[in-house]
């Protein structure tokens, strides 16, 4: 019965200026980094074998604060796929020089592993816009439809069901195998790739997911019994 953790990152600066952010890189603020860690300390006992994150550093900022509490001490480290381009990109750079010498104990070890599948939804357009001047511009209904609505993405972005595109994909052949070998997993991410993995776990409708909220710094935690997904209330 392997665990699945689902982390949203902590609030992040442009989180708290209202700002609509999507893929813009932006880092946590003083009270993200006290959500994040609250959050480790809540699943600190929690077995967790491998980690999974986008490439943006407010996701990745969450996961090493959450870890830093866990009780295993295990040191969180990279892992880099080899580039398919030269060997003198960052990637490729970074799979030949960041590995360990083959004599080296890695008992200790907690593998993480970064993907753009797990990025929060493109928002477009709207990225850099005050969410508020933007429902001054264009009205609340029209921006109620681009953030909420499943299938109707902003100017130039991606909806939701676009998101899930790309998130589902990643689930079924990257972290659901891992799952069925037996690792518990832990993944940190953003509202909207989290709101598309979690519709799939629970069976939600198009209807039912538009209300979904996920909780910035909250762990939610899933056991896998016997192919079917259940939520753990009492961690």
């Amino acid at each position: 019965m392997s665990l699945l953790i689902l982390m949203r990152h902590g609030q992040s600066m442009w989180n708290a200026a209202n700002l609509f952010t999507g893929w813009v890189d932006v880092p946590l603020t003083q009270k993200g980094i006290d959500e994040a860690l609250d959050g480790g300390r809540k699943i600190r006992h929690l077995p967790i074998d491998e980690v999974h994150t986008s490439t943006l550093m407010r996701a990745q900022m969450t996961a090493m604060l959450a870890l830093s509490q866990h009780q295993s001490e295990k040191t969180p480290i990279f892992q880099y796929a080899a580039s398919e381009s030269t060997s003198d990109s960052n990637e490729g750079k970074m799979a030949a020089w960041a590995q360990l010498n083959e004599q080296a104990d890695t008992s200790n070890i907690l593998p993480v592993y970064a993907s753009w599948q797990l990025n929060e939804r493109m928002y477009g357009d709207l990225q850099g816009m005050n969410k508020q001047e933007t429902r001054n511009q264009f009205g609340d209904e029209q921006v109620k439809i681009w953030r909420r609505s499943f299938d109707v993405p902003p100017p130039n972005g991606e909806s939701l069901e676009l998101t899930s595109k790309r998130t589902l994909p990643y689930f079924s052949d990257t972290i659901l195998p891992s799952i069925e070998s037996g690792n518990n997993i832990f993944v940190a991410a953003h509202g909207n790739s989290l709101r598309s993995i979690i519709m799939h776990l629970e069976g939600l409708s198009r209807e039912q997911v538009l209300s979904l909220e996920v909780p910035t710094g909250v762990p939610l935690v899933y056991r896998r019994e016997a192919g079917q997904w259940v939520r753990v209330s009492d961690f």
